[in-house]
């Protein structure tokens, strides 16, 4: 694991723009986060942003993820403003973020405790549809720890040994989740209804099988592929939730209590290998281990604000002490459909 140093160094030709902001880089990584900031005071980043989106896009398919840092954005509002000046449109249909009460496109993240990690993971990379672009905003970092860890994927579709690869590669992963369990959101939460009816409509448009169970819960089970080819670069990213979702990933404390009183089949989130077949915890060691070896942290500072290409970069989140606020927003919206046409 890469921990950054606070201070960071110049690129060479970094001066861009009539000199209004400076590229840089963390000390100790060379590739991501590239770091933005403002070379002069009072820079309008969503003015400067909207009038320089290829720059910023060739950046991020660059280096995958691009922090913002020095431009006070601590608003909802402005957040979103910026987010649609390098997004052609912001998802507005989430129902696992609850919303802020602003514009219904800026979302707070999603709950977790504290005190444990939220593992690495590609938003929404289980679902048939997922953001290309995904931004958070700091409003208040934590008073300790509440980093945002960022992984490339394109690395840890290098660095996995070939034949796990190969053997997610075509047996694809399937995720099965359990709604109404007491544990997580339920479904009227996430599919943003009452009704069963519109809940089996949304499965069916999005390649997802259901089974109502005889409590009135719902069960979901979808198979997607583990990795993708990003469509402007060509390169192949471990593109999937397994690591997320996986019961061996989990701490040994949260795993025990999950399995004393679930089933393995009730488990509120499970994933297998496409066919249905276990996938080995062995496996699942070996996977989180390159993850845990290629995160790249640095402590957040209010008012940044971290862009991930969603395709090439995963992301997690460490534990934390005291009030954390962050702002979530997800653009571009694009399905496995549309990139492996």
């Amino acid at each position: 694991m890469k921990k950054l140093e606070k201070n960071i160094k110049r690129q060479a030709l970094n001066l861009v723009q009539d000199e209004l902001i400076k590229l840089e880089h963390f000390i100790n990584s060379k590739d991501l986060p590239l770091v933005i900031s403002p070379d002069i005071n009072n820079v309008d980043l969503t003015g400067w942003a909207d009038a320089n989106r290829k720059f910023i896009e060739d950046k991020l398919l660059l280096n995958g993820a691009i922090l913002f840092r020095g431009f006070n954005i601590t608003t909802a509002l402005e957040f979103g403003r910026f987010g649609l000046a390098i997004c052609s449109e912001l998802f507005n249909e989430n129902g696992e973020h609850p919303r802020t009460s602003l514009n219904g496109k800026v979302y707070t993240p999603v709950f977790y405790p504290s005190d444990r990690k939220l593992l690495w993971h590609n938003e929404n990379s289980f679902n048939h549809r997922w953001p290309k672009k995904i931004l958070f905003g700091c409003r208040q970092p934590a008073a300790q720890g509440g980093e945002t860890p960022i992984v490339d994927s394109r690395q840890v579709f290098q660095r996995l040994n070939p034949k796990i690869r190969e053997k997610f590669i075509e047996k694809q992963v399937m995720y099965v989740r359990n709604y109404g369990n007491g544990l997580g959101l339920n479904w009227e939460t996430v599919f943003q209804t009452k009704n069963r009816s519109e809940v089996e409509a949304i499965c069916q448009q999005n390649f997802v099988n259901f089974v109502w169970k005889p409590d009135g819960s719902l069960r979901t089970i979808s198979v997607r592929p583990a990795v993708a080819k990003h469509p402007q670069t060509g390169e192949i990213t471990w593109f999937n939730q397994a690591q997320h979702w996986h019961p061996a990933c989990l701490d040994t404390q949260t795993r025990e209590s999950l399995l004393s009183s679930f089933s393995e089949a009730d488990l509120p989130r499970n994933c297998y290998y496409g066919d249905g077949n276990i996938i080995e915890d062995s496996v699942m060691a070996e996977i989180c281990e390159i993850y845990q070896e290629l995160e790249v942290t640095f402590p957040w500072k209010q008012g940044d604000i971290l862009l991930l290409d969603n395709l090439l970069t995963a992301h997690a989140r460490n534990p934390f002490i005291g009030e954390r606020q962050l702002l979530v927003a997800m653009g571009d919206m694009t399905s496995f459909a549309d990139i492996n046409n």
